[in-house]
């Protein structure tokens, strides 16, 4: 590697980045569509003791994510670079776990299940992790030009989206079984466990593909800073000095509420399309109305940064989701259009509308952050930082596996009803509907209120920190 053609990245660059997460969410998008339901419907296991499943593996990321990401920081970067070969390694481990992950052992009891399922989704959690944190910081190191990372972010969130296709579209037509029809001529329909199983298999081995395609295509640039024995310095201390970096912290918990409601609404509608609307097949238009407006704002998304700055779009952004999604919560008082599956995805695409900038750009603040912890300390320290952010994350993660859970068993949600054919009760088909609504809408408002009021790193305020930045690494060039 080398500190020369830090700019003027190309196109082969831009796509190998964005199938280094498309190969992730192949499988990553599965547990937001699938994991819950399979859990439930097709183990049978509780959604109480799911919860605690789900705070277990938090617990244990609390651990792994930032002794991975010390690790991977504190590893002498090899002639392909310091972050590629890790996840070229992790990826068929990573494949594995996920296909393990939704495979149902036929005959065993709640109890095996629940053993079962530990043991799997911990392993893949950590799998992904591996994976996940030197891509994380990888951007990083390919440019250090303000206007190409925010490209390779927009590219990131491209990849994402056409990695979560798949599952998000092309399986919930393929993997459900209608075992019959409530009175108003709504089926109902069941996860069909040995398909959902074969689905997984083929997009955990094309994953695979993926990675070995983004490895070939990306090319670590930016030299990182030598290793210093600091006795005084260490992974604590640099956990200490990100939490006094307010706009790391608040882009943490910007992204941490945004994977909650991503992860939440992917849960939650799996169950709103099948047992609600009775059409699980529309499921796949949630993604569509979500990622279409992508297509919209990337080719006037740098000329909109310049105008207005990533922070300040993305803050307009989640405050105009917001009222999208409390107009579908209030109008659960009018029968035809809470009950109108056209008029619930309308609404999602101006929610989408409005979570387009932050989904687009949260990479980029990532970025920023990061430089910003540079100009505060002298150090960038990328895999510690993103092994926090990730962990972060990950706590999205588990606020919306709990949350639904804790909520599912509230309103009396039980899947072995419709599992037998029969019929969930007006009353809790209801409050799925409350459920499905009104706790995105919370999520959106919170990221609004964070990005607004919490997250400081104005345009102005960017601007001057990379002229800052400039005149550093001019100076630390020339010594």
């Amino acid at each position: 590697m080398s500190n020369n053609l830090t700019h003027g990245i190309k196109l082969k660059d831009k796509i190998g980045y964005a199938l280094g997460d498309a190969g992730g969410l192949l499988t990553f998008s599965l547990i937001g569509a699938f994991q819950n339901k399979f859990y439930t419907d097709a183990l049978g296991i509780s959604p109480s003791k799911i919860v605690v499943l789900i705070l277990i593996a938090r617990i244990w990321d609390a651990i792994n994510d930032p002794l991975w990401g010390a690790f991977i920081s504190s590893r002498k970067p090899k002639p392909s670079g310091q972050f590629r070969p890790w996840i070229i390694g992790f990826s068929v481990p990573l494949a594995i776990s996920a296909a393990l992950m939704f495979f149902k052992i036929p005959g065993l009891d709640e109890t095996k299940y629940l053993i079962y399922a530990y043991v799997t989704y911990i392993c893949y959690g950590m799998m992904y992790t591996a994976v996940n944190i030197p891509y994380g910081s990888l951007a990083s190191v390919i440019t250090d030009d303000e206007l190409e990372r925010s490209s390779l972010s927009m590219w990131r969130s491209i990849g994402a989206g056409i990695g979560g296709l798949p599952g998000t579209i092309i399986l919930p037509m393929i993997v459900y079984t209608v075992v019959g029809q409530y009175p108003n001529g709504t089926n109902i329909q069941v996860l069909n466990e040995n398909k959902l199983f074969w689905c997984v298999l083929v997009l955990s081995v094309f994953s695979v593909l993926v990675y070995f395609v983004h490895y070939k295509l990306t090319k670590e640039r930016i030299a990182p800073q030598p290793k210093i024995k600091d006795k005084n310095h260490n992974a604590i201390a640099t956990i200490r000095d990100l939490v006094k970096n307010r706009p790391f912290v608040m882009i943490c918990i910007a992204s941490m509420l945004l994977i909650a409601f991503q992860f939440y609404y992917q849960s939650t509608f799996t169950y709103l399309f099948t047992d609600y609307f009775g059409k699980p097949g529309l499921y796949a238009m949630v993604t569509v109305c979500t990622y279409l407006p992508m297509a919209i704002f990337i080719p006037v998304m740098n000329k909109l940064i310049k105008k207005f700055g990533k922070k300040e779009l993305c803050a307009f952004g989640m405050a105009f989701a917001t009222i999208a999604c409390l107009i579908l919560y209030f109008a659960r008082g009018n029968e035809g259009l809470s009950h109108n599956p056209y008029f619930f995805l309308i609404l999602t695409f101006f929610s989408g509308l409005g979570q387009t900038f932050l989904v687009l750009e949260v990479w980029a603040l990532v970025m920023d952050v990061i430089d910003y912890h540079e100009l505060r300390t002298g150090k960038r320290e990328e895999g510690m930082a993103y092994a926090f952010f990730s962990f972060t994350r990950k706590l999205g993660q588990t606020l919306a596996g709990v949350g639904l859970n804790i909520l599912l068993a509230r309103i009396g949600y039980n899947g072995e009803i419709t599992k037998n054919g029969g019929m969930l009760s007006e009353d809790v088909l209801s409050k799925l509907y409350d459920i499905s609504t009104i706790v995105p809408a919370i999520l959106l408002a919170l990221m609004a209120v964070t990005l607004f009021f919490g997250y400081n790193l104005s345009k102005k305020k960017l601007e001057e920190m990379h002229k800052e930045l400039d005149i550093i690494r001019a100076k630390e060039a020339q010594e």
